[in-house]
């Protein structure tokens, strides 16, 4: 039998509690704390700190700290229904990850604005960035993805007053789970999707 190889010390640090050094800068630091804040559900506190962060990303020059301060400012401001403030975030971490040509990240910020265009009423918008994202998961091969985005879809377009488009997308969302033989999924999206029609 072996025992796990523990880390040798240096003479004088055995048993020390000492805290180590915070080497975050004062920016991190901040930002940290006002994705904590969003994390809980503290939208006002969230954008106290998340307003310093940016700015001190700013300063450092630092863009993708300044994506990410964007963004959570963005979730901050739609905890508080402020959709035009949330687009205006959105769209600045949106430009900054397009420059950096990272996709997975364009692809949450496209979730989040779907919430947006939702909370403004503009439901053409939302249903444009909802197809945009189920042309990614369909290029991707991803199944679930696009399971996951033609439900947003049914929800917009309910929103909308759009029943039989609603439908159509249950109906999409069925049938995927028929390709994969989850029958119980399929009939309780198949049935959602008559109830719209009736």
């Amino acid at each position: 039998m072996t025992t796990p190889i523990q880390d040798i010390k240096p003479m004088g640090q055995e048993g020390s509690t000492a805290p180590e050094e915070d080497t975050r800068s004062q920016a991190q630091i901040d930002y940290d704390e006002g994705r904590g804040f969003v994390e809980r559900g503290e939208p006002a506190m969230a954008a106290v700190s998340l307003h310093n962060a940016l700015v001190g990303f700013e300063e450092e020059g630092n863009k993708e700290g300044i994506a990410n301060a964007s963004n959570q400012l963005g979730h901050a401001c739609l905890q508080k229904k402020e959709y035009d403030k949330a687009l205006t975030h959105y769209q600045r971490a949106w430009t900054i990850c397009e420059e950096m040509q990272d996709s997975m990240s364009l692809q949450a910020i496209t979730v989040q604005l779907i919430e947006v265009y939702e909370g403004q009423e503009q439901y053409q918008e939302a249903i444009n960035r909802c197809l945009d994202l189920l042309d990614a998961y369909h290029r991707n091969n991803d199944p679930k993805g696009s399971v996951f985005i033609l439900e947003r879809m049914a929800k917009v377009y309910l929103q909308w007053g759009k029943k039989d488009k609603a439908a159509d997308a249950y109906m999409t969302v069925a049938s995927i789970h028929q390709n994969f033989k989850h029958e119980q999924l399929a009939k309780s999206f198949r049935e959602k999707a008559e109830e719209l029609t009736q």
